[in-house]
């Protein structure tokens, strides 16, 4: 018998005359991200991608794996494909299942008929399958309110599909339906979870960096770099801008108010964000992992004064969420442990004793102005690096 994974969506169902769009999208995504697992095919039906692995024993488990970071996919079936007949469901399905039955107590069948000209009804369906499951397993008792495993058939076009409970997708939107967006990217927890949250409304993200050595190490960069390649098992390839700030938060150290040096430090980040943005094309936005009040530079008073110097959006995906949930969401991905790994990047280099949290926006244009930063920026931005980070 051979496997098939269902790859189910939600919202997109919705999308009306724009639904052809996603899911071509959402293919291109799933090819992208397989081509390395094996030999596969792709095929979509009923709201449904349906995934086939090919060849000989193919790492079905792989690609459930993989499947379960594609944006788009709200659930994912490992589903046997049996032919369309009951007498063959009532013979399969047991064996196909019986790995998971063996280790329940409780079960029920759930049939959904999409064929409509399948000669049995559900009710029937269920009660056939039902009482085969039961003489292949008879350590088994039928739950129909709490069960733990619910069998579930699905009649559809060209074969019956068995399959247990369903795994979790990624949910959210394909990657490439919402433009693209840069992430300022630190070596801490926040700011990969935002470039993932951005990732999974559909945003290309680009990552950037901003490095200052020799108060941060080579280290501190490999650990970023780590993060962007933990983050492309959702948001695919990243492209990686690397920016050498180093004179930039001298010159900030030496000639501006102590207290408002973070504040004007993340104005310079966003201006030369921006230019690299103008300088790479089609970017639409900015993205931090800013919480508000987490820290100094993260009140209301101090966001007002940076985002005074962007012309673009910036987009803070974590902007209401707690700690806690932002930590729940980097394991999750599996970023936290990278993230929390103790080598400190730029923000943390010169941190004042006593920042300002309610910063005026006059006071701080007023200190920015003391000093020409002009050809500093740009210098920065024509010596910034450039990486492709890829997915596998």
């Amino acid at each position: 018998m051979k496997e098939i994974i269902l790859c189910k969506y939600g919202e997109i169902a919705l999308k009306g005359l724009n639904k052809s769009t996603f899911e071509s999208m959402m293919v291109k995504t799933i090819k992208r991200r397989l081509a390395s697992a094996g030999e596969f095919r792709v095929t979509k039906s009923q709201s449904t991608l349906y995934v086939e692995p090919l060849g000989e024993n193919p790492d079905v488990d792989e690609f459930e794996t993989r499947l379960s970071k594609v944006f788009g996919i709200v659930k994912l079936c490992r589903s046997g494909a049996i032919e369309k007949d009951l007498k063959a469901i009532c013979e399969q399905a047991p064996e196909y299942l019986a790995e998971v039955l063996e280790g329940a107590r409780t079960f029920k069948v759930n049939a959904r008929r999409a064929d409509k000209k399948f000669p049995q009804k559900s009710p029937e369906i269920c009660s056939e399958l039902g009482g085969a499951i039961l003489d292949r397993f008879p350590h088994l008792e039928v739950d129909v309110h709490d069960p733990e495993v619910t069998v579930t058939v699905e009649v559809r076009e060209d074969y019956a599909y068995v399959h247990s409970d369903p795994v979790d997708g990624a949910g959210g939107i394909p990657v490439g339906s919402s433009g693209r967006a840069m992430l300022l990217l630190s070596g801490g927890i926040d700011s990969p979870v935002a470039g993932y949250m951005m990732a999974r409304r559909g945003a290309v993200v680009e990552a950037i960096h901003f490095e200052a050595p020799p108060y941060t190490s080579d280290r501190a960069r490999m650990k970023v770099e780590t993060l962007a390649k933990l983050m492309t098992a959702y948001c695919g390839d990243v492209k990686f801008f690397c920016v050498p700030f180093t004179e930039i938060q001298e010159l900030l150290r030496d000639n501006c108010p102590e207290e408002l040096f973070t504040i004007l430090m993340r104005r310079l980040m966003m201006e030369i964000a921006q230019r690299i943005c103008e300088k790479d094309g089609d970017i639409q936005a900015l993205v931090t992992g800013e919480s508000l009040g987490q820290v100094a530079s993260q009140t209301m008073y101090a966001m007002v004064c940076t985002d005074a110097a962007c012309r673009m959006p910036v987009f803070r995906p974590c902007i209401g969420m707690d700690k806690s949930e932002i930590v729940e969401i980097a394991r999750k991905i599996g970023t936290f442990e990278t993230s929390i790994l103790p080598y400190e990047d730029c923000c943390t280099v010169f941190t004042p004793k006593h920042p300002k949290t309610r910063p005026s926006l006059a006071e701080v244009e007023k200190a920015q102005a003391s000093f020409d930063f002009e050809p500093y920026i740009q210098k920065a931005v024509e010596n910034t690096s450039v990486t492709l980070i890829k997915n596998r």
